[in-house]
């Protein structure tokens, strides 16, 4: 059967509910992982070591089940995410760290802001690492069995870089879903990007000093495609009957097309040209519209979600000395109240077009779960949600 998020959230905390029988099953699970991670090549040193005390951990799988459970608007999260303490303490952090930041933004071109921002996302410039056992954490999660192959691979990983000497197992400590350090990198993240840019030996991103922490973040972001001088997006306006059926980010087109289309940049001047760019709409036509570029997909890289990346491209933005954005949140994204939206959401997924959580917050995985229904019933492929598309959804 197949587990929707809402119960896989009663399950999940349901189970860590039970510790008795969960750390009887754990302790047996553990004891065949260890097998086959010797199989892989790790010591039985390593395994000694990064196993001593790991302990099953009922709040990180509680923790999971919520995390699962919970969006917020996007004008709240960007209230959080690009304003406030975060911005002033990015500010701060920027010109303490302005030369080492202007060394790796030389080395590896990606913009000093574009570093912090995403340092300041990840752990409040490190004020919050997680102190959680990242061993138990990721046996936790990997025993739980949602994503078992996932976190079994973090595992693994992690292993990997004790046995490497990079890190003892109680300097490896994060989140709850065992992401480690100032950038929050999975073990699996690490072995891939970590820079030694310090040249002390190994990579640190445990540590107090960013410097290995930062230089990797650059280093992946180069890896995954990162062009300086290219924004993340441009915050546009539409014209008047603008056709919402071209937006969305799989339908990029020119500057000059847009242009043509009559989008125009929303300080009000010409739009400017940073390439191939597609238009989304994260809360409707009546709030904040982007024009988003191939960066804000390499931003994606880090977290998935569309709010992340904008999150994190305000952020660096603000930290730039751009302005906040022009246009305002509408209170009823779509033209449809909280209820609504939920209602088309749900109804979406009943008829098995994966509109995601019913939380009233559609975004760019709603709107396809809408082209796919319209073009499933010869309806005009638009990708909008509306109370009329939602009458006819019954």
């Amino acid at each position: 059967m197949r587990m929707t998020r809402r119960s896989f959230a009663a399950t999940a905390l349901a189970f860590a509910a039970s510790p008795v029988s969960a750390r009887s099953g754990f302790e047996s699970w553990l004891r065949k992982f260890k097998r086959r991670a010797a199989r892989k090549g790790i010591s039985e040193r390593t395994l000694e070591a990064a196993f001593a005390g790991v302990t099953f951990l009922p709040k990180v799988v509680a923790n999971d089940a919520r995390q699962a459970e919970v969006a917020k608007p996007l004008q709240d999260y960007l209230a959080s995410a690009a304003g406030g303490a975060r911005l002033s303490n990015g500010q701060k952090a920027l010109k303490r760290h302005n030369s080492l930041l202007s060394q790796i933004e030389r080395r590896y071109g990606v913009e000093k802001e574009v570093l912090t921002a995403i340092w300041g996302m990840e752990s409040a410039y490190g004020g919050f690492r997680g102190s959680l056992p990242v061993f138990s954490t990721l046996a936790t999660l990997a025993f739980e069995g949602r994503r078992r192959n996932l976190f079994e691979a973090e595992l693994l990983a992690a292993l990997q870089i004790v046995e490497a000497g990079h890190a003892s197992p109680d300097e490896m400590r994060g989140s709850f879903a065992g992401a480690m350090g100032h950038t929050q990198f999975m073990p699996s993240t690490y072995q891939r990007y970590a820079q030694d840019y310090d040249g002390s030996g190994h990579a640190n991103i445990w540590g107090d000093a960013p410097t290995d922490a930062l230089a990797s973040t650059a280093a992946l972001l180069k890896a995954e495609g990162w062009r300086k001088g290219q924004p993340w997006a441009v915050e546009v306006r539409l014209p008047q009957g603008f056709d919402l059926a071209l937006t969305g980010r799989i339908y990029p087109r020119h500057t000059r097309e847009w242009a043509r289309l009559g989008v125009a940049a929303a300080t009000g001047g010409a739009l400017p040209d940073h390439g191939k760019g597609a238009l989304i709409l994260p809360a409707g036509p009546e709030s904040p519209v982007f024009l988003i570029y191939d960066n804000f997909h390499v931003i994606k890289k880090y977290n998935y979600a569309d709010s992340y990346a904008i999150g994190v491209g305000h952020l660096s933005d603000r930290l730039a000395g751009r302005p906040t954005l022009r246009a305002k949140f509408s209170q009823n994204p779509w033209g449809m109240n909280t209820g609504e939206r939920q209602a088309l959401q749900q109804r979406l997924n009943a008829r098995g077009f994966a509109a995601g959580t019913p939380d009233g917050v559609i975004g760019e995985k709603g709107r396809a779960a809408i082209r796919a229904y319209e073009q499933a019933n010869g309806r005009p492929v638009t990708g909008v949600p509306s109370k009329a598309l939602l009458a006819s959804l019954g």
